[in-house]
């Protein structure tokens, strides 16, 4: 067992969710997920219905980083220079420049992610897997640590292209924040009722104290009896009848990560098996693809995902 002190980790986070709690009413377990990714270093996709509090989130939590930020809309007409950037021509000393897009920046919000063409969508393919970009035969590196925060509406699919399957095991977690109570709609009214409180929020933690809590993640132990789950949970989907195409190396990876941020943030230097369980459905359900019978049957990914939970038995100590 490890002596690691996690306790930084633990206060930022803390932190960090308080602030956003202050914008974001309840939610409180898709706010320590996102907190989760960017102790990770990884992409998010906030996929729900209009109105809920996507881009809100988004941008909450962005503003309580001291990281550079900025929002791309995605729309039909977005062009790939108009994420990447575009070498322009000047008159003056008869050489291109080149002009970089809002992708080389720490924290980009894509917004509504699948209302643009798949060529601009695979604009952020190389950035996100790979932190750097292509353009004009130029390689250049983005800032770290990097983010992607996606929203998207899956409910109106009419002049909306679905990412592709490579786009979306790029995304570390998919959140879903579903609709407030009735306590909690009130308190939002009521939150709301002059201004947004979004506009209060302050930095809480500089883009290098950022990275070297991401780097003091990896240290948290995982013991081979939760290391063995993790790994028969992913493999589980794959041998699923239901599955056409299970979670990938990388989806394993995924979890193994944020299973160590969330035990960090927690302020455990050690992983237990109920971590890898509530990070499951998050970080496979968007990278199944199932079988046309089991869209025919219309059953979803994410009772696909239980079902793969409940098979796979859970370690307990001797």
């Amino acid at each position: 067992m490890t002596s690691l002190d996690v306790g930084p980790v633990a206060s930022v986070a803390g932190r960090v969710k308080d602030a956003i709690s202050r914008v974001i009413v309840g939610k409180e377990e898709a706010i320590e997920l996102a907190i989760v990714a960017l102790l990770c270093e990884g992409h998010v996709l906030i996929e729900d219905v209009p109105g809920i509090g996507k881009t809100m989130l988004a941008k909450a939590l962005a503003r309580s980083l001291g990281c550079s930020f900025q929002r791309i809309q995605f729309t039909p007409d977005l062009l790939p220079s108009d994420i990447t950037g575009v070498s322009v021509f000047n008159q003056k000393t008869a050489d291109f420049e080149f002009r970089p897009g809002p992708v080389l920046s720490q924290v980009v919000l894509a917004d509504e992610i699948n209302r643009a063409t798949p060529r601009a969508q695979a604009a952020l393919l190389e950035v996100m897997e790979e932190r750097q970009i292509t353009v004009d035969g130029r390689t250049l590196l983005v800032p770290r640590p990097f983010l992607v925060l996606a929203t998207q509406n899956p409910i109106e699919l009419e002049g909306t292209f679905p990412l592709p399957e490579a786009q979306l095991d790029r995304f570390l977690l998919r959140l879903r924040l579903g609709y407030p109570d009735e306590d909690e709609e009130h308190q939002i009214l009521r939150r709301f009722r002059q201004e947004s409180p979004l506009e209060a929020l302050a930095p809480i933690v500089s883009s290098e104290e950022l990275a070297a809590m991401q780097h003091l993640c990896r240290d948290v132990y995982i013991a081979q009896d939760v290391e063995d789950y993790l790994v028969r949970l992913v493999r589980a989907t794959r041998d699923h009848p239901a599955v056409e195409l299970g979670g990938s190396p990388r989806a394993s990876l995924a979890l193994y990560r944020c299973a160590q941020a969330l035990a960090a943030a927690r302020e455990r230097p050690y992983v237990i098996p109920d971590d890898v369980k509530l990070l499951a459905p998050c970080v496979l359900t968007h990278r199944l693809i199932l079988s046309p019978q089991t869209h025919l049957r219309g059953r979803s990914k994410e009772t696909i995902v239980e079902e793969v939970i409940s098979s796979v038995p859970v370690p307990v100590e001797n």
